[in-house]
């Protein structure tokens, strides 16, 4: 059996050990110490030199070797110097995986983890592949499968500085659920990169009929056209917006007197006004609030007609079903995936905002009648979520994306909260986010914010974090009894190997002889 350390000293969470000198401890690696009873399983955080030989006599012996090329292998002798790491418990493995608590036998030597020590790992109920087990730079071939009904129900936060690896990690988790039968999946995408129109995309899912696709331009054969009519809105949906308190009560006053119409009513003549009671309306607020709701809906207007649209949002007869269609593509388990590329930030929250209140309504209706618990969990995904998560936007209110971080999973609605900047969240909806998902992270401040609010402690990981490579990845989770070090497979190297082996199994397969 070939070691790689011995335990020399320190503390139950700091624990010194010596590298062997042919070995190679890296940040992350995992290391294996056993006894008859039991495995514990540790992790590197910090590796740095030791030597026997006092520093002012290795300056020397440096000086002698750099300067007159003296031979100095003598001094350099593997026994006199040496590195040493600094490594954490984990987990202890016996009859029963629970955390260390105790400190290991002084003198225990550790070797590296094999996916035999760690196979508990790859086995959940509703199995949610993210990746493969990463010791150090070196992958596992042992894929993580993690519950993934509890943990889309409980939030998920992916986090990492751009180009380590989000979108692929994304792209891995939303094809994993797909076929599943506990999750559904409603995905706002504002780059149209997980369709994968002229890539390879969810559309290229061997299950295509769980997969909805809506678009505003170059819609795919089987898919569906992005229409949604004006009367769908109501003023809570505006809630994003930035509306002063006599705008935003105009809203209110026109949806009240003439509901569905409210929209059209506000472009109206003055009669409309009188109606609502011209005294509550402040026409300079009225004249600004048509400003903005014509900049954003789009709308023309015309002098004997009315009100006409140009955008996605129809002032006729279509797109009523809209919303309703998406709610039970949902129910029904499926995968949504809405294309917002082509849209303006604000009015791709205002679809968000329309199509995510009228979800959770219907699941807090059927929560009332007893009728949840044969729902599947529904996933939302959220592109830039400090959009609407983020401390400067929930202080003017809570929204319907923050009702869901708090109470989502009451009723079976988690998000996936995706963003490189942390910091920028709350701590009490970071707390919420019971599974993170942290890829390479430089920025000092968002380190510390993912560390502070991660379900185990990180505090010896802000290095290891700092370092991670792209498609390397840490899954700290409230479901999961350490954090976990992962790989990430590259998506398309991903589905084109599913793909010949489904391929390689229709031409193995050597039919069926009748009688």
């Amino acid at each position: 059996m070939q070691y790689k350390a011995q335990i020399i000293g320190g503390s139950h969470g700091e624990i010194i050990v010596r590298q062997k000198s042919d070995a190679d401890l890296e940040l992350g690696e995992l290391l294996i110490g056993e006894n008859k009873e039991k495995k514990t399983l540790f992790q590197v955080h910090d590796i740095f030199f030791s030597s026997q030989i006092s520093m002012q006599n290795l300056e020397k012996i440096s000086g002698m070797e750099l300067e007159e090329n003296a031979n100095t292998t003598f001094f350099n002798s593997k026994t006199r110097n040496y590195a040493l790491a600094k490594i954490k418990a984990l987990i202890n493995i016996g009859k029963e995986v629970v955390s260390s608590k105790s400190l290991p036998r002084f003198f225990s030597k550790l070797r590296e983890v094999t996916k035999e020590d760690l196979s508990f790992l790859s086995k959940s109920k509703n199995p949610l592949f993210l990746g493969n087990l990463r010791s150090g730079t070196k992958s596992l071939d042992l894929p993580i499968n993690l519950d993934g009904e509890k943990i889309l129900s409980h939030h998920i936060l992916i986090t990492g500085t751009t180009g380590r690896g989000k979108s692929v990690l994304m792209k891995n988790l939303i094809w994993s659920c797909i076929d599943s039968s506990y999750a559904a999946q409603l995905i706002f995408d504002p780059h149209d990169e997980y369709y994968g129109k002229n890539s390879i995309g969810m559309k290229d899912h061997p299950d295509k009929n769980q997969l909805i696709y809506y678009t505003t331009k170059d819609v795919p054969n089987g898919q569906r056209t992005l229409s949604i009519n004006l009367k769908l809105l109501r003023p809570d949906h505006f809630e994003f917006m930035d509306l002063s308190s006599p705008q935003r009560q105009i809203t209110y006053l026109y949806y009240k007197k003439f509901r569905e119409n409210w929209i059209e009513n506000i472009f109206s003549n003055e009669s409309a006004m009188n109606e609502v009671n011209n005294k509550e309306i402040n026409e300079m607020s009225l004249a600004v609030l048509r400003r903005k709701l014509r900049v954003l809906l789009d709308i023309e207007l015309e002098s004997d007609l009315g009100i006409s649209t140009n955008g996605i949002f129809s002032g006729k007869d279509s797109g009523l079903e809209t919303i309703k269609d998406i709610t039970r593509a949902l129910e029904d388990g499926k995968t949504v995936i809405v294309d917002t590329s082509s849209f303006s930030g604000t009015l791709e929250l205002l679809i968000a905002n329309m199509i995510t209140s009228d979800v959770f309504n219907k699941y807090k209706y059927y929560n009332t009648k007893g009728l949840l618990k044969d729902k599947p969990v529904i996933n939302i995904v959220l592109e830039e979520a400090p959009r609407v998560l983020g401390k400067n936007v929930l202080e003017q209110g809570p929204n319907i994306f923050s009702t869901i971080a708090r109470e989502g999973r009451k009723f079976k609605i988690g998000i996936s909260a995706i963003t490189q900047l942390p910091s920028l969240i709350p701590k009490e909806v970071l707390a919420n986010m019971n599974t993170k998902i942290i890829l390479g992270t430089e920025m000092n401040t968002e380190r510390r914010a993912i560390i502070e609010s991660a379900s185990q402690d990180l505090s010896s990981d802000d290095r290891n974090i700092a370092g991670l490579d792209k498609g390397e990845a840490i899954i700290s989770s409230t479901f999961t009894r350490f954090a976990l070090p992962i790989r990430i497979p590259f998506f398309d190297d991903r589905v084109k190997a599913e793909q010949a082996n489904k391929k390689s199994e229709k031409k193995s397969f050597p039919g069926i002889k009748l009688q």
